[in-house]
């Protein structure tokens, strides 16, 4: 089983830094947007596929983008989420990574389906701020639903301290910032 994990598209918190990071729930750029449309030619997106998707906005947007014209499942999980790389227990959550509740998004994005079965504090904190140790675990359990589903493409909409984190976790070996993807960008790992 392969898992592929894509960053979102250029989102509006990266126009004006460190100012922009303030925002709230920022959308995709128009670049973002077209880069969203870029991936569809990219990915070999079939219906037997899984989406997992961040609960933040601009993932969202990305994975809607993304699947627009493929039936595959699309479930939305706080496993994720936004997550700072590295970590440092003295930062907190910004205002451009907060999640978005279970009732807006199935509002707003009908065709995603929750993750059920985790926890209320997971889906109102997610992963951003929690230990390394308590990560590996949420990434253990993570990784061992991923292998239980029959399925040989899992793709990952989410963001780059997530994606980093859970590379170095699989991997074993210390990543840095410099391994950050770009927006809309998306490495295939083995599982």
């Amino acid at each position: 089983m392969e898992l592929v994990f894509i960053r979102h598209g250029q989102g509006k918190h990266t126009l004006n830094l460190p100012d922009s990071l303030q925002i709230q729930d920022p959308t995709l750029t128009k670049k973002g947007v077209y880069q969203a449309q870029s991936l569809q030619s990219q990915i070999a997106l079939e219906e037997r596929d899984i989406v997992v998707i961040s609960p933040v906005r601009r993932t969202l947007e990305t994975a809607n983008i993304l699947t627009e014209d493929i039936s595959c499942r699309k479930i939305v999980s706080p496993l994720v989420s936004p997550r700072m790389f590295p970590q440092n227990p003295e930062w907190k959550t910004l205002p451009c990574d907060r999640m978005l509740n279970q009732k807006l998004i199935k509002e707003q994005f009908p065709r995603f389906t929750i993750e059920e079965g985790l926890s209320e504090e997971l889906w109102t904190s997610g992963i951003n701020t929690i230990p390394e140790q308590e990560f590996n675990l949420l990434a253990e359990t993570f990784l061992r639903w991923c292998k239980s589903q029959s399925v040989e493409h899992i793709y990952i909409v989410s963001h780059d301290g997530t994606i980093n984190s859970y590379r170095q976790f699989i991997k074993g070996e210390k990543l840095t910032r410099k391994d950050f993807l770009k927006d809309a960008g998306w490495i295939k790992q083995s599982c």
